[in-house]
């Protein structure tokens, strides 16, 4: 078994909680309580389409020799979660509009779903810049494509006719996405009068001390840090596992609430409510959040959460639409 297979890394993997949460982390831990949820002809069918996957043979060789089927499946998934992330720094890649970074999109290539032929990064599939202003500033239009019509996309595809080329390639996309919509700071941007355009989902907003480097990484932080863009990935889903294993199970109702309108609405009123609160003030600081404090706590309580509900809908979506 994979897990006992690697009881030494999960072991070492049993930190503080506060140093634990959306990197590869947090990813693989939604896609570790989805998998618990799936029925076994949604797990044999995520299993043939994640082989169509280009980085399949890379995923394959690392995990252990005598790990079970059961168990290869497992990891093959939760390591599938990353693969959105991972093509940002793979060089066959590259981002579209060179002018924002790529993180706007630009064009007609931006809404294109054509497969692992597509070899554009759509860094703006990732997020949706949802504006608020706490200061009456006007607020700016949201681009799109974004994560919300990326998903709902991605979704009627799985549940179509479709080749199951575009499937898996659809399939892996929402193992991501599904995850980084329940991330408050992927749903917002806060606008005011000193900065016009909004502040890239927190990524503006500095920190300084013990958190990271800005108020967007922080949260992207909150399940695990280490291992961020880590080669060996395998030690990144001992340690999801570890958090998985204890994390709240939501109630079915909101478990069963697949309307991707309202997960986008849902991080959006956690970003008021809970990411833009003291020590985080109206500008782009530098602020300094304490290890343990109040506003660490109950980040890393909503964190959890938001993951926990991400695995639960992910698994229900797949159940329900998959074909």
């Amino acid at each position: 078994m994979l897990r006992r297979t690697l009881v030494g890394l999960v072991l070492a993997a049993i930190l503080p909680v506060s140093l634990l949460a959306w990197g590869p982390i947090g990813h693989m831990t939604v896609d570790y309580v989805a998998y618990q949820r799936l029925t076994a002809s949604t797990k044999a069918r995520v299993a043939v389409l994640l082989k169509l996957n280009p980085d399949f043979p890379k995923w394959e060789k690392q995990i252990p020799a005598g790990t079970s089927p059961e168990d290869h499946d497992l990891t093959i998934f939760m390591i599938a979660a990353t693969w959105a992330d991972d093509i940002k720094g793979e060089s066959q890649y590259s981002d579209d509009g060179p002018d924002s970074g790529g993180n706007v999109p630009d064009g007609a290539s931006s809404s294109q779903n054509t497969g692992y032929s597509d070899l554009l990064r759509h860094r703006y599939w990732h997020f949706t810049d949802t504006p608020f202003s706490p200061d009456g500033a006007a607020l700016p239009a949201n681009p799109t494509p974004n994560v919300e019509t990326q998903i709902d996309v991605f979704r009627a595809v799985l549940a179509s006719a479709e080749a199951d080329e575009l499937k898996s390639y659809d399939l892996t996309w929402l193992l991501h996405l599904v995850g980084d919509v329940h991330q408050p700071l992927h749903a917002t941007t806060r606008v005011t009068q000193a900065e016009l355009k909004g502040d890239a989902g927190g990524n503006n907003v500095k920190l300084k001390g013990d958190a990271a480097s800005n108020l967007h990484a922080y949260w992207d932080d909150l399940p695990g840090v280490d291992c961020q863009f880590c080669s060996n990935k395998v030690n990144c889903v001992a340690r999801a596992i570890v958090l998985g294993k204890r994390l709240p199970v939501p109630v079915a109702q909101s478990a069963h609430n697949i309307k991707t309108a309202t997960w986008v609405h849902e991080s959006f009123e956690a970003a008021q409510s809970v990411v833009y609160h003291l020590p985080i003030g109206p500008g782009d600081g530098p602020y300094t959040i304490v290890p343990a404090s109040l506003y660490d706590a109950k980040a890393e309580r909503l964190a959890h959460a938001r993951i926990a509900l991400a695995g639960a809908r992910l698994a229900y979506l797949l159940n329900k639409e998959l074909k």
